[in-house]
C-alpha cells in the first residue's frame, strides 16, 4: 500500500513556497517607516506613531478602528475572464472606505485567500491587486494567509477577504452624533457598480441577456469584462484631505460609504434618534452602466436603489455653510460631487 502524502491529497507545500516568495516586494512597496521588521515572524508589527518628528503624529487619545469585508461574487466574474489582478483592490476598498466613515486614518491591512489548489500567478495577481489597493488607500500590507482547501473549493474557484486597522484621535471620532436637521448630503462620484450586487448583476448579464465577457456595451463603450471588473473606488486621499482642511473646527458630521442597501439605508445608519434624510434622485447624474443594467433586466428603479450605489459611493453630512466648500476640496482632489439631499426631522 502506497504511502498517503500532502500532496497526493491536493495541498503541494513545494508550490505554496513558490507562491510566498513571490509576495515579500509586493509587501514592501507598502511600507513606511511604521512598519517595523518581522522577517520570518507569525505576525506583522506596526507602530502607532512616526518614529521620527516630521511625520509624527501626536494622537492625544487615540481609538482603533477595524473593519473587515470581502468582494463577493465578483471573484466569479474575475473567474470567468482570468483577470485576477483588480478584484485586491476592491477587497481594499470595501474595508477601508468602511474606516474612513468615523474619520480614522488607515494604518495596516492584512488579506485572507481561500483556493482549490496553490497557483503561484494567481496568487501574485490577487496580492498585485491588494497592494496596490493598500498604496491608493495609504496603508501598509503587513501579512495574510493562503488557505489551500482542494475539498472546499473547485478547480479555479477562490474567495477572498480583508480585514483593516485604522487609527482616529477621539475628539475627531465621527459617530453621527453631530448630525442636525438641515445637514446636507454630498454624494461623492463612485466609479461604477463597485462590489456590491454582483448576484444580481451576473444573472442580468449571463443569464437573462446571455452576453459574453467580451461583448461591447455601447453605452459604457468598453466590454462586459471591462465594465464590471471596474474596481471600486478608494476614498482615502479625499477624505483625509478634507478633514485636515478644517483644523479648528469639525464640519463634516457623518459619513457614510454606500455599499449594499443603497444610500437610504447606509446613509440611515449613522443618523441620531429622531432624524432621516430626504434625498433628491434627479441631483447626480447616474452612470450609463446602471441605466444599461436596468434595462437589460427590466429591474424595478426601487430595487436599483436598494441594490446598487447609483453613481454615489460615499456621501458626507455637513453644514450646508460648508457644502460648497466641501465640494472645492473634493473637486481639488478629482472628485465630482452633489449636494443630493438633507437631513430632516422625522
Amino acid at each position: 500500500m502506497a504511502k498517503a502524502t500532502y500532496k497526493d491529497s491536493g495541498v503541494d507545500l513545494e508550490v505554496y513556497a513558490q507562491s510566498m516568495a513571490r509576495l515579500p516586494r509586493l509587501l514592501k512597496r507598502t511600507h513606511s517607516p511604521r512598519v517595523l521588521p518581522a522577517e520570518g515572524g507569525f505576525a506583522g508589527l506596526f507602530s502607532l506613531d512616526f518614529p521620527g518628528h516630521l511625520f509624527r503624529r501626536n494622537y492625544q487619545d487615540p481609538v482603533l478602528v477595524s473593519c473587515t469585508d470581502g468582494v463577493g461574487t465578483k471573484v466569479k466574474v474575475a473567474q470567468m475572464a482570468g483577470r485576477h489582478n483588480t478584484v485586491g483592490i476592491d477587497l481594499v476598498a470595501m474595508c477601508v472606505n468602511d474606516a474612513l466613515c468615523v474619520g480614522a486614518e488607515p494604518l495596516f491591512f492584512l488579506d485572507y485567500m481561500a483556493m482549490s489548489h496553490d497557483d503561484p500567478e494567481l496568487v501574485e495577481a490577487l496580492v498585485e491587486g491588494i497592494s496596490q489597493g493598500c498604496l491608493d488607500g495609504d496603508m501598509a500590507l503587513v501579512g495574510g494567509e493562503t488557505a489551500i482547501m482542494p475539498d472546499v473549493y473547485s478547480p479555479g474557484d477562490y474567495d477572498l477577504a480583508g480585514f483593516c486597522v485604522g487609527v482616529v484621535d477621539r475628539a475627531k471620532l465621527l459617530d453621527g452624533r453631530a448630525i442636525s436637521a438641515d445637514d446636507v448630503l454630498i454624494g461623492i462620484e463612485s466609479s461604477g457598480i463597485h462590489s456590491n450586487g454582483y448576484s444580481l448583476v451576473r444573472k442580468i448579464v449571463f443569464d437573462l441577456a446571455g452576453l459574453r465577457l467580451d461583448d461591447h456595451v455601447e453605452p459604457c463603450d468598453a466590454t462586459v469584462a471591462d465594465v464590471l471588473l471596474t474596481p471600486t473606488r478608494i476614498y482615502t486621499s479625499a477624505v483625509r484631505n478634507v478633514l485636515g482642511h478644517y483644523r479648528v473646527k469639525q464640519v463634516v458630521h457623518g459619513i457614510a460609504h454606500i455599499t449594499g442597501g443603497g444610500l437610504v439605508e447606509n446613509t440611515s445608519r449613522i443618523l441620531p434618534p429622531g432624524l432621516g434624510v430626504e434625498i433628491d434622485p434627479d441631483s447626480w447624474t447616474v452612470p450609463p452602466v446602471f441605466t444599461w443594467l436596468q434595462q437589460l433586466g427590466e429591474v424595478d428603479d426601487d430595487e436599483m436603489a436598494r441594490v446598487f450605489n447609483m453613481g454615489i459611493g460615499l456621501v458626507m453630512i455637513a453644514s450646508p455653510y460648508y457644502a460648497e466648500s466641501i465640494q472645492s476640496q473634493l473637486s481639488a482632489c478629482g472628485l465630482e460631487s452633489w449636494q443630493i439631499g438633507r437631513v430632516v426631522d422625522r
